[in-house]
């Protein structure tokens, strides 16, 4: 097969850099993933795609893709567990993480097998770290299709990087210890938590458009996504009153209250049964500690807009 070239341009700025996906069953979906890789200004050094005991075509794409490029390697990983466990995809993660080991590289990206991206995007993205020495964890905004049109995704936020694009500085990713296997979930927001705690920031980048090829929690169904949800959040310690008022909030997403309530029902059910947090004590009281002064600070913002009425 002819190999594919790929253009690097990065100017005076070490861009250097390599991916890690973690895929099951992607067949649909994959193969947009790497052709908007392929199309990067800024290529990656390395890019390790491991399937994780996929068992439609996944790995026919990735090795038909991986013939033709310098930079894919293909892993495949078999286990006796076929239930889902969102520790299977850290510990996937993990075997691609331990392949790059002896590389050399700037920064180190996590990446969705569902994700398709503009062209230049890593390269703006890179320029982002040049500006800003404690930025540690960085990516874009989420757009999800609706009908005919790509929308931003429901609570983008700034101060958040969703896990499946999440690109870290090495030493941010050195200094929270890489990802965390946790069965609910979460590994990426307790990630984010443990790079604050260390003095790293954490943004994402409204211009950097990111297109997510499914929705969000959708693939064990969307209640039963939600419901994880819920559960990841108190399996981490998220304050109880925090979790209220962000699950009030979303009612606003589709499906519309009943996820909300469904969610909020998790996270409850795992706080009332006592479920122990998974998460060291400086975690929880780092992670309760951020969560009241932002609710202080909306509450503070909400009263000072209320007082412009009267």
């Amino acid at each position: 097969m002819k190999q594919v070239t790929v253009q690097r341009h990065t100017g005076s700025n070490d861009f250097s850099y390599v991916l890690v996906t973690a895929v099951h069953n992607e067949e649909e979906s994959i193969g947009s993933t790497i052709d908007s890789i392929l199309r990067q200004t800024v290529p990656p050094d390395t890019w390790v795609i491991i399937s994780d005991s996929s068992t439609d075509g996944t790995d026919s794409v990735i090795r038909d893709r991986e013939s033709t490029c310098r930079f894919i390697r293909y892993i495949r990983l078999e286990r006796s567990d076929s239930g889902r466990n969102f520790a299977h995809k850290v510990n996937a993660l993990r075997v691609g993480r331990d392949f790059l080991k002896d590389r050399e590289y700037k920064f180190i990206g996590i990446l969705d097998g569902d994700i398709s991206l503009e062209s230049d995007y890593y390269e703006e993205l890179f320029k982002k770290f040049v500006e800003n020495e404690r930025l540690g964890i960085a990516g874009g905004y989420v757009y999800e299709k609706q009908g005919t049109q790509w929308i931003p995704r429901p609570f983008n936020r700034v101060i958040s990087v969703p896990g499946g694009i999440q690109v870290f500085r090495r030493e941010c990713y050195e200094d929270v210890g890489g990802l965390v296997p946790l069965e609910t979930g979460g590994e990426d927001w307790c990630a984010e938590i443990m790079a604050r705690m260390k003095g790293w920031q954490v943004r994402s980048f409204p211009e950097l458009k990111v297109l997510h090829l499914k929705r969000t929690a959708t693939a064990d169904g969307i209640l039963r996504g939600r419901y994880r949800l819920g559960l990841m959040d108190q399996a981490l310690g998220s304050h109880p009153l925090f979790e209220f008022v962000k699950c009030s909030l979303r009612i606003r997403e589709k499906p519309f209250v009943i996820g909300s309530l469904v969610r909020f029902a998790g996270f409850l059910s795992g706080y009332f049964r006592r479920r122990k947090t998974r998460m060291p004590d400086d975690f929880v009281r780092y992670l309760r500690h951020e969560q009241t002064e932002r609710l202080h600070r909306a509450m503070k913002g909400f009263f000072l807009k209320s007082s412009d009425h009267y």
